[in-house]
């Protein structure tokens, strides 16, 4: 009798809280319901918005790029992209959010200018973001893609509530601002994606235990902190996935990042290839001629970033030094040239001065820091190998370039390089594929000891493999997929 009593007091308890709970959970709903709509409508009330000459609202289209001053291929797809909006909807307001708070705009689009040789038809806005620093690795040693992504969510809502577009377009692969402008902000939302944020190649060598820039060797060499970092990368794909496919449009720059995103998001029928704009006229321009009399160069090109792996070039630059007599190699030189981001990346470039010098060929090695294009062309034409080191390159836009400018291209052998640069054309190779110290100094020997006619051929037939990647394909293929993104505000081209 005793028992049944408790049990009957025991189920009247249960079904107490229970019925708490539910409440509790309708009221939230509704709570979080109001305050959304609240936000929507504030949103839309405070943003300010650009007119024409006869006062009217002009429609807008706002591009994240936290770092659009930088320099690198990234910031190229950023400017074509810009420009081709201008030149085909001259009525659309192109806005750029920017953390480049100690640049001027002017500042800003000289650079574009003198780095890729663009020029903007018509003015551009800029909404300056002054939180960056939450999106910059350093920031967190550890959780890093968690703590990144976090961050991008601050900065996006700083974005936000600093300017409301019509249309958003993500081109620095922050898909977790995608939700937050899609539904907050309510905007028409597409991305450009360069390199998934974590890919399951990531995934395989956190479960192999390989030792690599983001996997740190305290944690390869443990079994249990290798599984504990699987499951965190299983359940930040995840949410990666969750988050990138609330984009209506979304493009990619190569058939490896395609292949990871479609892995991840799984909408193949909002997801294309678009390759990036190579400024392959501006370098095919020039004839290309035998580099018999060129100088035994080597030059690198890209940001002083930590998954280049630049001390992979030092070092096998340097083996490949040691294989000759010691009278010849003064004849040959490596140059490292590219863009410094911030202080990290230039601390990058003296630990990489320190390693040339650790290795007795300081002499040999060179470094040209925040190039102009003026000076990149220069390189290029007094060099005659063009090397890229970077393990699963997304895509390679300095590689697309080193082979347009007539330089004999020695890129890593995985990524964009490998499935759609560095490939075979017309039957006939188009340039070389290594992936460590011993196969980079043996292909850049085997490179110098070809003729010059033979190195002749090989450059030629790379030149004629690149017309897929100039600036006017991509600008047809952009166009294209964001016209009914355009169409849908009730722009007409």
């Amino acid at each position: 009798m005793a028992i049944s009593e408790f049990l009957k007091q025991y189920s009247s308890k249960l079904s107490g809280i229970a019925s708490l709970m539910i409440l509790s959970g309708v009221i939230f709903i509704i709570l979080f319901t109001v305050v959304f709509f609240l936000l929507r409508i504030w949103l839309k009330w405070k943003t300010k918005y650009f007119t024409d000459a006869d006062g009217k609202k002009k429609i807008s289209i706002a591009f994240f790029h936290p770092y659009c001053n930088a320099g690198g291929g990234g910031e190229r797809v950023l400017w074509v992209a810009v420009r081709s909006i201008q030149k085909r909807y001259p009525a659309v307001q192109c806005v750029i959010f920017t953390g480049d708070t100690g640049a001027s705009p002017e500042e800003i689009l000289d650079r574009a200018r003198q780095r890729f040789n663009i020029v903007l038809p018509q003015r551009v806005e800029f909404v300056y973001l002054h939180y960056r620093s939450w999106v910059e690795a350093v920031k967190y040693p550890y959780f890093t893609l968690l703590g990144q992504s976090i961050g991008s969510v601050f900065l996006g809502f700083e974005a936000l509530f600093s300017f409301v577009p019509d249309i958003y377009i993500d081109t620095m692969g922050y898909a977790f601002t995608l939700p937050l402008f899609k539904f907050v902000g309510g905007c028409k939302v597409a991305c450009y994606v360069h390199y998934p944020t974590i890919s399951t190649d990531m995934l395989s060598r956190v479960f192999q235990r390989v030792e690599a820039h983001n996997n740190a060797s305290f944690i390869s060499k443990s079994l249990f902190l290798s599984n504990l970092k699987l499951i965190y990368y299983k359940l930040f794909a995840y949410l990666y996935g969750v988050a990138g496919k609330r984009s209506n449009v979304i493009m990619v720059n190569s058939t490896w990042t395609y292949n990871h995103i479609l892995s991840l998001w799984n909408v193949p029928s909002k997801t294309h290839i678009v390759y990036p704009p190579c400024d392959i006229s501006e370098f095919m321009s020039t004839p290309l001629v035998s580099d018999e009399n060129k100088p035994k160069q080597i030059l690198s090109l890209g940001q002083f970033r930590p998954e280049k792996d630049h001390p992979l070039q030092i070092q096998a630059f340097h083996k490949f030094l040691m294989g000759l007599d010691e009278a010849k190699r003064v004849n040959f030189k490596l140059v490292l040239a590219g863009s410094c981001r911030n202080e990290e990346d230039e601390n990058r470039v003296k630990n990489l001065q320190r390693l040339s010098k650790e290795l007795q060929i300081e002499k040999n090695v060179e470094f040209h820091l925040n190039v102009a294009f003026s000076e990149l062309k220069q390189l290029l034409e007094q060099s005659l190998i063009s090397i890229h080191t970077m393990w699963n390159e997304h895509f390679g836009i300095c590689v697309v370039e080193g082979m347009a400018a007539g330089t004999v291209m020695l890129a890593h052998d995985s990524g964009g390089p490998k499935m759609d640069i560095v490939v075979t054309y017309e039957d006939k190779p188009t340039g070389f594929l290594a992936h460590d110290v011993d196969s980079y100094s043996c292909a850049i020997k085997e490179i110098f000891d070809m003729s010059p006619q033979q190195r002749l051929e090989l450059r030629q037939n790379a030149r004629n493999s690149l017309t897929r990647f100039s600036e006017a394909e991509f600008e047809v293929a952009f166009l294209t997929l964001c016209e009914p993104l355009l169409r849908s505000t009730g722009i007409v081209a």
